[in-house]
C-alpha cells in the first residue's frame, strides 16, 4: 500500500512540473539556515531581462559571428577583449552623469574591498581606457580595434530588448579625417548586407565640436524654454542638464516640439561643416543609402561631430528598428587622461541582427554534415573506436558517432538518419583482429578491412562515391535538356 501511494505522489509531482513554467526547489536544511528563512526556496527561471540562447538559435548567432570576424579581417582590425566589470567612475566620466545609462540603467555594486564598480553598459569607454592604459598611442596610426561581448543595462525589458545584450563594434583611434567616418559606415553596411538584411538606411548628422556646440546649445535651450509646457517631465529635466537629448525623446509631444527646433548642422563651425560635407561626399561615392537626420544626437556625452545609426525600413517605407550606430568621440581619450586622440567607431546589436534575420527568413549557412559514422559494440571495441575516431578526424574526415549507445541497431538507425555515406562497424571480434567492417550506405555493400588502412580506404571510397554522384547528376541534366528540346 505504501509503495502504491508513493508512486501516485510521484506522478502528481511530474504533472505539476509540466503545468508550471516556474519550478521551485527547496534548499537543504543546512543551506536554508545559512541563507535565511526568506530564501527557503529558489526559482529555476532566468533573472528578469536575461535569457538563454538555445541550440535552435545558435546557427543565427554563429552566422553573425562569422560575418563580423570576416569584416574584422577584411578591414584590418585587431581583436580586443576587455573586462565585463569596470570602475563605475569610468562610465560616470565618459558616458555622462546626465544620461539615462548612468542615472538609471547601470548595474553598480561595491566590492568587498569597498570599490564601486559596474557591469559595463557599453564598450567604448572601456576600449578607450585600455587604449590609454596599455600605451597604444605609440602604435602606428590609425589603431583599429574590434570587440564583441555582452553588456548590461537595468532597462525595462520589452520585445527583443534585454538587460543582458550583446554588442560587436569597431573603433579607430588616431585619425581625424572624415574618410574614417565613411569607412565605419561602410563596414557596418557591409556586415548587415552580408547577413541578408538589405532594406537598410543610414541616418547621419553632425552635432559639432565642443566649441560650436556652445552656441547651438544656447539656441536650443532658448527654443525649448519657450515650449517648456509642452515637454514631458523627463525632457523638462533634460533641459537643465543635457538639452540635446530632448531631440532624441520618443514621446509624441516632444517629437512635435523638436521638429521646429534649431538644427545642429545649421550652426557648425567651419571645420565641422567641412568635415560633414566631406563625409557626405564619401558616402555618395560609396553609393550608401543615407539620410540626414537633424534629430539624431546619440545619447552619450562623449560624441562629437559625426553621429550615425543603421535603421531597417519596412516595405511601406516606415522606419522600423535600429540595428546599431556610432560616431566620433575625439575628446574621450584626452578627457580620460590620455593624449589628445581623435577617434571614431560604431557598434551593432547582435540580438537585433538575429531578430531581423529571423523576421525576413534569412537562409542560414549549413555546417558540413558528417560523411562517415563510427559504430561500436562492446567495451573493448569502444576503446579502440576512440583512437580510430581521432585518426579519421585528424585526416580531415568529418565523423559522427554515438559512443554512449550500446545497441548496434540504434547506432545504425542514427547513421541512416544523419545521411552518412559510409558506416564503420567495430565489434569485439574486429577489435581483437584489428579490423573494421566498412559499409556503403547507398548500396548496403560491406566488407572487412584492416584497421591500419581505414583512413586511406575511407578517403578512396568517399572520392568514388562523390564521382559517381556527379556522373548521375550530369546524366540527369542531359536527360532533362533532351526532353526540353
Amino acid at each position: 500500500m505504501r509503495r502504491k501511494a508513493k508512486a501516485k505522489k510521484s506522478v502528481n509531482i511530474k504533472k505539476k512540473v509540466r503545468d508550471k513554467s516556474k519550478i521551485t526547489c527547496p534548499l537543504t536544511k543546512k543551506n536554508s539556515n545559512a541563507a535565511g528563512k526568506e530564501l527557503s526556496q529558489f526559482t529555476l527561471q532566468n533573472v528578469r531581462g536575461m535569457r538563454d540562447i538555445l541550440p535552435v538559435d545558435q546557427p543565427y548567432w554563429q552566422q553573425v559571428r562569422k560575418t563580423l570576424e570576416r569584416a574584422q579581417r577584411d578591414f584590418g582590425f585587431s581583436r580586443i577583449d576587455i573586462p565585463i566589470v569596470e570602475y563605475a567612475a569610468l562610465f560616470d566620466r565618459s558616458v555622462g552623469r546626465a544620461t539615462d545609462i548612468v542615472e538609471k540603467q547601470m548595474y553598480t555594486f561595491q566590492t568587498r574591498g569597498g570599490e564601486k564598480v559596474a557591469l559595463r553598459p557599453e564598450f567604448t569607454a572601456g576600449i578607450a581606457r585600455a587604449y590609454i592604459q596599455h600605451g597604444m598611442q605609440v602604435r602606428p596610426k590609425p589603431v583599429k580595434l574590434f570587440y564583441i561581448g555582452p553588456c548590461y543595462r537595468y532597462d525595462r525589458p520589452q520585445d527583443n530588448r534585454f538587460r543582458e545584450f550583446y554588442q560587436a563594434g569597431f573603433e579607430v583611434f588616431g585619425e581625424i579625417d572624415p574618410v574614417l567616418d565613411a569607412q565605419m559606415i561602410q563596414v557596418g553596411c557591409r556586415i548587415i548586407n552580408r547577413l541578408g538584411i538589405k532594406n537598410v538606411v543610414v541616418e547621419v548628422n553632425s552635432i559639432g565640436c565642443p566649441q560650436c556646440r556652445k552656441t547651438y546649445r544656447s539656441l536650443l535651450v532658448s527654443y525649448f524654454e519657450s515650449k517648456k509646457n509642452r515637454l514631458c517631465i523627463e525632457c523638462k529635466r533634460r533641459l537643465l542638464e543635457n538639452p540635446l537629448r530632448i531631440l532624441d525623446c520618443k514621446e509624441d509631444k516632444c517629437v512635435q516640439v523638436s521638429q521646429a527646433a534649431p538644427q545642429s548642422i545649421d550652426h557648425l563651425c567651419e571645420e565641422c561643416r567641412n568635415h560633414f560635407r566631406e563625409l557626405l561626399e564619401y558616402l555618395e561615392e560609396l553609393e550608401i543609402n543615407f539620410e540626414i537626420s537633424s534629430s539624431l544626437v546619440r545619447g552619450l556625452e562623449y560624441y562629437t561631430k559625426t553621429v550615425f545609426e543603421f535603421f531597417v525600413f519596412g516595405s511601406d517605407g516606415a522606419k522600423k528598428n535600429a540595428l546599431g550606430g556610432g560616431g566620433r568621440f575625439d575628446g574621450l581619450v584626452k578627457f580620460l587622461g590620455g593624449e589628445d586622440t581623435p577617434a571614431v567607431g560604431f557598434a551593432l546589436g547582435i540580438d537585433r541582427l538575429v531578430n531581423e534575420m529571423k523576421k525576413i527568413g534569412v537562409k542560414l549557412y549549413k555546417e558540413p554534415r558528417p560523411k562517415v559514422f563510427l559504430a561500436q559494440l562492446g567495451a573493448f571495441a569502444k576503446k579502440k573506436s576512440l583512437k580510430m575516431f581521432e585518426a579519421l578526424e585528424r585526416s580531415g574526415i568529418l565523423v559522427a558517432e554515438s559512443f554512449g549507445r550500446g545497441s548496434l541497431k540504434s547506432q545504425l538507425k542514427l547513421a541512416d538518419k544523419l545521411g552518412v555515406e559510409i558506416t564503420l562497424i567495430l565489434g569485439q571480434k574486429e577489435a581483437l583482429d584489428e579490423t573494421v567492417i566498412i559499409k556503403e550506405m547507398a548500396t548496403g555493400v560491406q566488407e572487412v578491412i584492416s584497421g591500419a588502412k581505414v583512413v586511406d580506404e575511407v578517403k578512396k571510397r568517399l572520392k568514388n562515391i562523390s564521382m559517381t554522384l556527379k556522373r548521375v547528376i550530369e546524366a540527369a541534366e542531359r536527360t532533362s535538356e533532351e526532353h526540353e528540346e
